[in-house]
């Protein structure tokens, strides 16, 4: 499994000085499409993307994105709706880990 990250430049250039190879470096035209596609991708286990891109995609695939286990979809930053990480890793794996 790998891990996708998707964003503008100054979002997607920490991840890629990390080395993770699935970057997507999108503008707001693009974000629905590739994140469509993303979610698609049976190699992309963990999905990163900032948290006011996340209020920008439509609805329907906000509300797919909410439901996804596989890719599991986690934001960073932002104002807008965000992933608790504990949450998506209890829906992932059935379990707090925390507990």
């Amino acid at each position: 499994m790998e891990l996708a990250v998707v964003g503008n430049g100054e979002f997607v250039t920490g991840f890629r000085l990390a080395g993770i190879k699935k970057i997507f470096e999108v503008n707001d035209d693009e974000l629905e499409t590739t994140v469509g596609d993303i979610l698609k991708d049976r190699e992309v286990g963990i999905l990163v993307m900032h948290g006011d891109d996340l209020v920008k995609l439509p609805e329907m695939l906000r509300n797919t994105i909410n439901d996804s286990v596989e890719p599991t979809v986690v934001t960073l930053g932002g104002s807008g709706e965000s992933s608790n990480l504990r949450e998506k890793i209890k829906q992932s794996v059935g379990v707090d880990l925390w507990k």
